[in-house]
């Protein structure tokens, strides 16, 4: 069960604290300048919203007089990033994977950032690992976006696969066997089409602890 979250606004079309990405994400699509956070537990993010995100960046001294906090410690701390949704290419694909166990069964789709429309799925493939399903829903955005032209960014959430993606090769202990041959034929392809073709578009990382879960995400952590 994924987890949950509490989203403060504060600068959108209704500032607050919502209880999912959904509803946080109706108060900042297309608003010009705002300012939003997930955090871990209420608490948390009712002090951050009565604070507001300039002093939750650090940039004024505390009420007893401290020392003020350095704003480069601010900017690397995973506590202390504020989202601007400028930083995020709502003209994008977002990828991300469903599993039933891992390994088990793995599906994955790519999804318009913006609207959360499902562009492309596959699956359920019978065995196989969340990372070899990411790896393949990179590709597939990749291929999806090549034959229509496209030089939109792609995002994710798999490091890994990422990885996997410059190498051009999926580095999995996954064993070959009967069980695993959908998915190692579709990974097979997908080294195929990385190893034949080129691409300009960016494949980004995309920022969980700041913008909540990913557009693509199937609630199952």
């Amino acid at each position: 069960m994924a987890k949950q979250k509490y989203y403060v606004v504060w600068v959108g079309n209704v500032p607050g604290i919502y209880t999912s990405w959904g509803d946080c994400q109706q108060q900042v699509n297309q608003f010009t300048g705002a300012k939003f956070k997930a955090f871990e537990s209420r608490d948390e993010a009712e002090k951050a919203f009565a604070a507001g995100y300039k002093n939750y960046w650090g940039q004024q001294s505390s009420s007893g007089g401290g020392t003020k906090t350095s704003s480069s410690y601010k900017r690397n701390s995973s506590a202390a990033v504020v989202a601007d949704p400028g930083e995020i290419d709502y003209d994008s694909i977002s990828v991300d994977v469903g599993t039933r166990g891992n390994p088990g069964p793995v599906e994955y789709k790519g999804v318009d950032t913006q609207t959360g429309d499902v562009l492309f799925s596959c699956g359920p493939i019978p065995k196989g690992t969340n990372n070899l399903g990411e790896f393949l829903a990179i590709v597939h955005a990749l291929a999806y976006l090549k034959k229509l032209g496209s030089n939109k960014t792609v995002y994710t959430d798999s490091m890994n696969a990422m990885k996997w993606l410059k190498q051009k090769k999926a580095v999995s202990t996954l064993p070959r066997d009967a069980s695993t041959k959908e998915i190692w034929d579709l990974v097979d392809r997908a080294e195929h089409w990385l190893r034949t073709n080129t691409y300009e578009n960016k494949v980004l990382k995309w920022q969980t602890k700041v913008w909540g879960e990913i557009k693509a995400d199937y609630g199952r952590k």
